[in-house]
């Protein structure tokens, strides 16, 4: 189990701010904490630490989250290359400067 204190600060942001994100997605679609913990295979208590933005639970559980309420697309998408311009930008430095046809 991960340690709050290990966790970066903006890490632990990122957390509570998908946590808050999930509980309002799920007021937002009147769905009570008993039937979205069903729906993901949990309980309230993992719910709410699910809510709570906890290091602590499973990623696939946060994903089962997004899934119920219709957002797994966008969790789905994070380390697209397409949204990756850092790494975009890496790759590109190890194109090739030319090509060369070689006789044969």
């Amino acid at each position: 189990m991960t340690s709050n204190h290990n966790l970066p600060i903006p890490v632990r942001k990122a957390l509570k701010k998908l946590g808050k994100d999930i509980k309002e997605a799920r007021l937002r679609r009147r769905i009570s904490t008993i039937l979205m913990a069903d729906r993901i295979g949990t309980t309230r208590t993992t719910l709410k630490n699910i809510e709570d933005g906890k290091p602590s639970v499973a990623v696939w559980l946060y994903a089962s989250a997004l899934y119920v309420l219709g957002m797994l697309d966008r969790f789905r998408d994070i380390a697209d290359i397409a949204s990756d311009p850092v790494g975009q930008a890496l790759s590109s430095g190890e194109l090739p400067k030319r090509i060369c046809n070689r006789k044969e």
